[in-house]
Parts: structure tokens; sequence; C-alpha cells
């Protein structure tokens, strides 16, 4: 789905009168459905969008959570730390500096297509170690957020 289509679905899930619970599955299944494709991504050989995916699935699955705690005006933004932030205080355990330190190192592997030569440059500094690494690490903290869930 491009990401016009993604911004119609929210647009339309955020008009609806879906439950909190029926929100945060929505975040859930797009998110598990990223995991998966970084999966996909690493058998291919593309290590720049595996981290892209991890980064994709850590942010829709915070997006989930925000639905839960806070409410379903989501906020467009990519910085996982950030939409964490806005509900962390209601959380049932506090968040170690080692998790939002990956946040960071996630958030920091945000795709943006406007600037490619950005793109370019990031792309040449992932390899397959590092894809790996942060594969396993994404599939741990999602694991934890899930966790999180009142």
């Amino acid at each position: 789905m491009s990401c016009y289509g993604v911004l119609f679905v929210i647009e339309w899930y955020q008009g609806t009168k879906m439950k909190a619970q029926e929100k945060f599955e929505y975040w859930l299944d797009i998110a598990q459905y990223d995991l998966v494709t970084a999966d996909t991504m690493l058998s291919g050989g593309r290590w720049l969008y595996v981290v892209f995916m991890c980064q994709q699935a850590v942010e829709k699955l915070t997006k989930g959570l925000y639905t839960l705690y806070i409410d379903d005006n989501v906020p467009r933004i990519h910085n996982i730390k950030t939409i964490i932030e806005n509900f962390e205080d209601k959380l049932p355990v506090g968040i170690s500096e080692e998790k939002y330190n990956f946040f960071d190192t996630l958030s920091a592997h945000y795709l943006n297509n406007r600037y490619p030569d950005f793109l370019g440059k990031l792309s040449s500094q992932i390899g397959e170690t590092e894809a790996k690494t942060i594969l396993s690490q994404t599939k741990e903290v999602f694991k934890w957020l899930l966790t999180l869930k009142p």
C-alpha cells in the first residue's frame, strides 16, 4: 500500500466510531505486517529497508498504544520516543534509557523520500550485521511493547 493509501485508511479510521480496542488492533495489524516485511527484506539483502520497516513497525505499534492510553488523534510524527512520551506517565512500568536509546536509533532510520541524497548515504552505512541486530532488537521491543497494553 502506498503512503497515500495508508493516509487514506488512517483518515477513514479516525472518522469512524471504532472503539479504542479496534483502533489498536488496526495499528497492530499494520505493525505486524511491517515486521514481517522487515524479515522479507532481510532475506532479500535489502539492509536499509530492514531497518526502515523495523522503525515503521515500532512506530505503528506505539501509535496503537497511544489510541488506548490517550485518544485516536494520533500525532502525525515519526519519532517513536516523542510518541511514547505522550503516555509514558500512564504506563504500568517505566521505560529504560536503553529502550529510549533504541527508539532514537530506529527514529534516525525513518526514510524521507524527499531527501534522496540522504537516502543513498544512509543506505551505504547499513550492513547485514547491523540489519540483523536491529531486527532482532526490534522483535524483542515489539513483544515488550505488547505487554504495555492496558
